[in-house]
């Protein structure tokens, strides 16, 4: 059975504590591998290999820094098919998800190629008599990215590009559940490097661990700042336990996004978009769109409806099934949540449509599958619509009114995304600008931003005030230092007079 290892200062690092996690293939159930759990003395020769490197990657100019990002670029995508193989077979996703969870990575990537332009800082000639004032952005040293099982190629790129790019060095502790791809991520790291006649041994480690760790990187003094996304609960006490030690930190939790349908919406489009976002990766998505708003009776009845219909076309199968539209979810004690999940809505008084807990995979009946499930009628009080599922479950709740529609993301306890499917303009721009919620898709179910603008939720969704990737990244990532310059001429009369009163500009 292979282990998979850390890797620290550039190569394997074979970890000594004796803590193991399994790591399943998900399609069969069976355990595939290990993965082993850091020590404390691992994790403090991570950091202080990160934090020897640093000193010397920061020094690196801008310009060749990105000729690092776009050769890491270029690596990646030729060994796009080995990675999104070794990604479906540790979380489930099918091929065609993984591809996609990967480019999303690799966007921020190329967003990071263009850091010398992004890191020029701003420049005020003559603020003053004689006085020039100057910006700069400088990295903040050792930082970390803690990420989830759900996207181990995408979120892991989207903290450690930006934070590279602009000078640190990163420590990553990815989830325990699907590690392999993090780690290949970083040997094709220092791939980039030797192309580029640079050594990075220490600039990129991974480090695999649990809550030991986690809190390990919360604790250790060295470690400036941390990215995390997860679920809320465990992104507030990342956040608290972070900050109270002084550390910069993003904490990016769980999401219930909603989906709202105005009578005029093109129906035909929205059941395609919605089944592809509540299904799409078995719902496990922070992006996901698990609940559908439709405005009215009518248009309530006809989406029941065609979405009865949809979801009997849909394919569930094993990861490598290029017609399937999903495959299993990441393990079985999840695939058991959702069920009681299910259960719970039932319990509720919700109206079951289509129930997926009994479905199996012919040949494959010890998989973590589980199919398409519909609820309506589902009430704004219930446990099932409050809290996150994480799995392939739509739930529709009925709203009489465009302003009761609107009310139901805004008050929720999440804020991570909303979708509203309209072809009237003044409606759907009247949305977008009142809606209590980070990102906002009009006709798009998933509204992800692109990699050169800015990722984050409101409300339980977010904890921290920067976003991630794009302009807020950068930000995140780095700090600001202003200096204010004045070169006196000494010939002239007066220059040494002392001032006893804060400086102004007269």
């Amino acid at each position: 059975m292979p282990d998979i290892h850390h890797f620290v200062n550039g190569q394997t690092l074979v970890g000594t504590s004796g803590r193991y996690g399994d790591i399943f293939d998900p399609n069969t159930g069976v355990v595939a591998g290990r993965v082993q759990f850091a020590s404390t003395e691992e994790m403090d020769a991570a950091v202080e290999a990160a934090a020897k490197a640093q000193k010397t990657w920061a020094q690196v100019n801008p310009q060749r820094r990105a000729r690092v990002m776009f050769a890491f670029l270029r690596l990646v995508q030729a060994r796009m098919d080995e990675l999104a193989e070794l990604l479906s077979s540790q979380h489930g996703k099918v091929i065609a998800d993984s591809k996609g969870d990967i480019q999303r990575g690799l966007e921020v990537i190329e967003f990071a190629c263009g850091i010398p332009h992004v890191l020029k800082g701003e420049y005020t000639e003559g603020a003053g008599p004689g006085i020039d004032v100057y910006s700069m952005r400088q990295p903040l040293g050792v930082v970390a990215g803690i990420t989830p099982f759900n996207f181990p190629a995408m979120i892991p790129m989207w903290m450690f590009g930006v934070a590279i790019a602009v000078g640190n060095s990163f420590i990553l502790k990815p989830s325990e559940k699907d590690p392999g791809v993090p780690v290949r991520l970083a040997e094709l790291f220092m791939e980039a490097g030797a192309e580029v006649g640079l050594d990075l041994k220490g600039v990129l480690n991974v480090v695999h661990g649990d809550k030991a760790a986690v809190d390990a990187i919360l604790d250790h003094p060295t470690i400036r700042a941390v990215s995390f996304v997860g679920s809320s609960d465990i992104a507030q006490y990342v956040y608290s336990r972070g900050t109270a030690n002084g550390k910069r930190v993003q904490a990016m939790g769980g999401a219930k996004n909603h989906g709202v349908i105005l009578p005029d919406a093109d129906m035909d489009q929205v059941v395609k978009d919605l089944s592809g976002a509540a299904f799409g990766s078995a719902g496990e998505r922070c992006m996901a769109l698990p609940v559908a708003v439709p405005v009215g009776k009518k248009t309530a009845d006809e989406l029941r409806e065609r979405m009865v219909a949809e979801i009997e076309t849909l394919k569930v199968g094993v990861s490598t099934d290029t017609q399937a539209q999903y495959g299993p979810v990441v393990s079985a004690a999840h695939k058991q949540k959702i069920a009681d999940y299910i259960q719970i809505g039932v319990d509720e008084g919700a109206d079951l449509v289509v129930d997926g807990r009994g479905f199996e995979l012919q040949g494959y009946e010890q998989g973590f599958f589980i199919g398409p499930t519909l609820f309506d009628q589902v009430k704004d009080g219930m446990k099932t619509y409050q809290e996150e599922i994480f799995g392939p479950v739509l739930q529709i709740v009925r709203a009489e009114s465009f302003e009761e529609a609107l009310a139901l993301p805004s008050k929720h306890q999440y804020g991570n995304g909303v979708a509203i499917f309209t072809r009237d303009g003044r409606a759907a721009r009247d949305f977008a600008s009142r809606v209590e919620v980070g990102m906002v898709g009009i006709n798009v179910p998933i509204p992800v931003p692109v990699a050169y603008h800015t990722f984050g939720g409101w409300k339980r969704s977010a904890f921290g005030d920067t976003n991630q990737h794009g302009m807020e990244g950068v930000k995140f990532w780095t700090k600001v230092k202003t200096v204010t310059a004045r070169w006196p001429d000494s010939s002239l009369e007066g220059h040494a007079d002392s001032s006893f009163v804060i400086p102004t500009m007269k």
